[in-house]
């Protein structure tokens, strides 16, 4: 028997507009950056209501933030037995997702909008980058208990220098070697002293 005064649970969230939501706010964050986007031309251009984005989202660096993890992929921890093993797998798994065009894309609009808005910046930092540093310190520290680095090696700052040399190479594409190689190259410098 049915109860009349029960409520019935609100309308699903649809994961279609979801998805176009995430899409909308990546195509508006490329064309015209982080602050001039509104919600308003997000609705807009997803086809829902600023409500439906309203009841997902406390924000717009929210949403953003939710977007380009949407679209990047979890940093894989390689455990090949070296470090060299793994720091190839790693710079080999960044080249898959920072090369293509939408990679390329992301990361020219990430920096954009995190050079321009210190909100976006930090939502960013907390959800995407954090996480991979936090991750990345698996690797060096298996390389730690094999003796391939110091037992001092700040993870960390591993991390940052790893993050900044492929940037680097991707912004200033090097004209003798592929992108890989380039990486790997600076990298195995960090490395050199033990």
């Amino acid at each position: 028997m049915n109860n009349p005064d029960k409520k019935s649970p609100g309308r699903p969230r649809s994961v279609k507009s979801h998805q176009a939501m995430l899409q909308a706010t990546l195509e508006l964050l490329a064309e015209v950056g982080f602050d001039a986007m509104s919600i308003d031309a997000i609705a807009a251009r997803a086809g829902v209501g600023k409500t439906t984005i309203y009841r997902r989202y406390a924000s717009k660096a929210e949403l953003v933030a939710d977007a380009i993890e949407n679209v990047r992929e979890e940093m894989v921890i390689p455990d090949t037995g070296t470090l060299q093993g793994d720091i190839d797998a790693l710079v080999q798994n960044a080249a898959q997702i920072t090369l293509s065009p939408l990679g390329r894309q992301t990361v020219a609009m990430i920096i954009s909008s995190a050079s321009s808005n210190a909100q976006f910046a930090q939502i960013y930092w907390t959800k995407y980058l954090q996480p991979r540093r936090k991750t990345f310190a698996i690797v060096l520290e298996r390389a730690k208990a094999r003796n391939e680095i110091p037992a001092d090696l700040d993870s960390d700052l591993v991390f940052d220098t790893m993050s900044g040399i492929m940037l680097y190479a991707l912004i200033f594409q090097p004209t003798s070697e592929s992108w890989t190689a380039y990486v790997r190259r600076a990298l195995s410098l960090l490395f050199r002293s033990n």
